[in-house]
């Protein structure tokens, strides 16, 4: 690692080394934490802001590298202007100097369109390229693949769009925020309403959920699942679908994530207990809930897993053989085991997506429901619990049984052994997505996660 610190402030590196054929993480950890880069992206992002306003912080919140071909990062920048501190998201696109992202006449446009409606204050511009650095910027809400986010971020759009939803008068005001601003991929945007004390409501977009309204419905069957399961653990149910803006519109939900409670080891047992039950619920659910979703299988995983630990693969090059080794053992631990027949599957069940508030439970985000092997959802939430435990610093034994024991473990003895090998792959995903680049324990923590993957299947038969 001190290599590593040593590079990061030295100048022997260049934007072309980042994303080159022997790139290592030093180069990548230069690129991100780097002074020269830093000065130039502050640069390139006080140039973008109105006379008179000041960058005064950029931090990194992400970063995603794709070896070869380019390293995202995503940055909040705080901006001082009119004597108050302004919150704006910032991406930088590292690329091989093909251009990056070209801002063609139609994105020119949408970005003229951001200032002229004040979307872009205290920016006078949304987009820049550093010259000599091969990266393209952007500053939300400009996204030339997402060109309804600038409407979806404008006051007086929100306020027509929620009046009939939330059957009030569109005279009401809103007050905009970017949750989170992933352009090409995904968006969610909070609207506070100025008639208190009405809920926030969110925008959620995305290409994985191009229609959106069998977005819409798939969301609605879950709740309606839940709610006739006992009442005790609701869905997140859906305000309405917005075809023409591609956006599905949720009500905030009060409380607070489960993984907080994990993290401080609060009381979590009797949640986890009605996150079981609700899985079962899902899982053996009417053929209706699953009629409009697509097929997932394992392949499909395992694939998924390979493209998330490129970076690893490439940075670590041991750890990279120990995914590679892991991943065919899975493979073919996984097609010796007993199926079952497809079914409902949440596709995203973890700790985050279970929020906790007046003594019951919600479950969000259904964006990646499918039909397949219910081990899934099993293997990822306990690979979950395994992720928040080292967190506290606690075991996870307890908190796996509550889980297993009100999920109904008796008699799925082999959906259980699926799980398992779904929860060593799930582990190897959180290395490459949880464990950021910049931190500077990030060798290590890579390591010894997908060494924890290689174990877990080590124990199986």
């Amino acid at each position: 690692m001190n290599g590593v610190g040593s590079l990061i402030g030295s100048h022997s590196v260049n934007a072309e080394d980042v994303l080159s054929a022997p790139a290592g993480i030093g180069e990548v950890r230069w690129a991100l934490l780097g002074a020269s880069p830093r000065r130039a992206l502050r640069a390139a992002l006080q140039g973008l802001l109105e006379e008179g306003a000041v960058l005064r912080a950029c931090r990194v919140q992400r970063a995603k590298f794709k070896p070869g071909r380019k390293l995202t990062v995503h940055y909040d920048a705080w901006v001082r202007s009119g004597g108050a501190d302004l919150r704006r998201s910032v991406v930088a696109v590292w690329d091989r100097g093909e251009g990056g992202i070209p801002l063609d006449p139609r994105a020119s446009a949408l970005e003229a369109e951001a200032v002229a409606k004040g979307l872009a204050a205290p920016f006078r511009g949304l987009f820049a390229r550093l010259r000599g650095w091969n990266v393209s910027v952007l500053v939300s809400p400009l996204d030339p693949r997402f060109p309804q986010l600038i409407r979806l971020s404008d006051p007086r759009h929100v306020a027509a769009m929620l009046a009939g939803p939330l059957s009030q008068a569109s005279g009401v005001g809103y007050r905009v925020s970017t949750i989170r601003y992933r352009p090409g991929e995904r968006h969610v945007l909070r609207y506070e309403s100025s008639a208190a004390p009405a809920r926030a409501v969110f925008a959620k977009l995305s290409r994985r959920n191009a229609d959106v309204a069998r977005a819409f419905r798939v969301a609605t069957c879950i709740a309606d699942r839940l709610d006739a399961s006992g009442g005790e653990t609701r869905g997140l149910r859906p305000l309405a679908a917005v075809a023409e803006d591609g956006a599905i519109l949720f009500s905030e939900v009060s409380g607070r994530p489960l993984s907080e409670l994990l993290c401080r080891h609060d009381g979590a047992t009797w949640h986890l207990q009605r996150a079981g039950r609700a899985l079962r619920a899902l899982h053996s659910g009417p053929a209706s809930l699953a009629g409009a979703l697509d097929g997932r299988d394992f392949a499909t995983e395992v694939e998924a897993v390979r493209r998330a630990s490129e970076h690893i693969c490439a940075l670590l090059p041991q750890t990279g053989a120990v995914i590679a080794d892991t991943l065919e053992r899975a493979r073919s631990i996984y097609h010796r085991l007993p199926p079952e027949a497809p079914t409902f599957t949440h596709g995203d069940f973890k700790a985050d997506h279970l929020w906790v508030s007046g003594g019951g439970l919600t479950v969000l985000d259904f964006g990646s429901c499918a039909i397949g092997d219910p081990a899934l959802d099993v293997g990822k939430f306990l690979a979950d619990l395994r992720w928040w435990s080292s967190l506290s610093g606690r075991g996870s034994a307890s908190a796996r049984r509550a889980f297993l024991e009100s999920y109904g473990a008796e008699g799925r003895e082999a959906r259980l052994l699926r799980a398992r090998v779904y929860e060593a792959l799930f582990l190897v995903v959180f290395a490459a997505h949880r464990v950021p680049l910049y931190h500077p324990g990030w060798v290590e923590r890579t390591a010894r996660l997908v060494q924890q993957a290689a174990a877990l299947l080590g124990e199986l038969p």
